[in-house]
């Protein structure tokens, strides 16, 4: 007559804690990503609500669109918006699951691994840089170093216009021209609001997008 054995371990409290909290630290998917096109209306998103839903379309259309996304811009007016305050408090990994931050302090620290090879789309491509054709490296924030508004001036009247204004952008490849030329998201200020005129600078009105939650 064959008997049956069941063997239990025991498995020590501590050891099971130490696997919730790493599993609640691990990123969860696609976290971070460049659009992998702008409104097509210049720096006109219709606001912070219409590039916030410009990132949740493109989120969606890869599959992470149960997440709730944002763009990373800064907006002005009555009650300024930074966009450091807007994209949650991270890690933030990209399509190639790298982490590029692990928090809001580290996002704007030099410790970050934002770069060309890692600011990649939502599809996991790579997008142009200086010395590309056409090159695409600024990237739409309308921010500081800091992540806090550059000023009402430099938001293309907080995204709803194509037309006159400005808009501070980043290099997401780290390297061209401006005050702060190696900057992700603060190297200088766009010609204008236009498609033509964010193109002439470099860029072609894409931007940030981060998972909120």
């Amino acid at each position: 007559m064959t008997r049956a054995f069941a063997f239990r371990v025991a498995i020590p409290l501590a050891m099971v804690a130490v696997s919730v909290v790493g599993a609640q630290q691990k990123p969860s998917g696609l976290g971070f990503f460049i659009s992998s096109a702008g409104s097509g209306n210049g720096a006109n998103f219709g606001g912070l609500d219409g590039a916030d839903k410009h990132c949740q379309q493109l989120a969606a259309a890869v599959g992470a669109g149960s997440r709730t996304w944002r763009a990373y811009l800064s907006a002005g007016g009555a009650k300024p918006m930074h966009a450091k305050d807007r994209i949650g408090a991270g890690p933030w990994t990209n399509a190639k699951d790298v982490t590029v931050a692990t928090s809001v302090a580290d996002l704007h620290s030099d410790a970050n691994k934002l770069s060309k090879e890692n600011s990649l789309t939502e599809k996991g491509d790579v997008v142009n840089g200086r010395g590309d054709t056409p090159n695409r490296h600024d990237i739409l924030t309308g921010s500081n170093l800091d992540g806090t508004l550059a000023g009402d001036a430099l938001t293309c009247n907080n995204w709803t216009s194509s037309g006159e204004g400005s808009a501070q952008v980043g290099h997401h490849d780290r390297q061209g021209g401006g005050q702060n030329p190696n900057s992700w998201n603060s190297a200088h200020a766009s010609k204008g609001c236009s498609q033509e005129n964010l193109r002439g600078t470099g860029g072609d009105g894409l931007i940030y997008c981060f998972a909120a939650k």
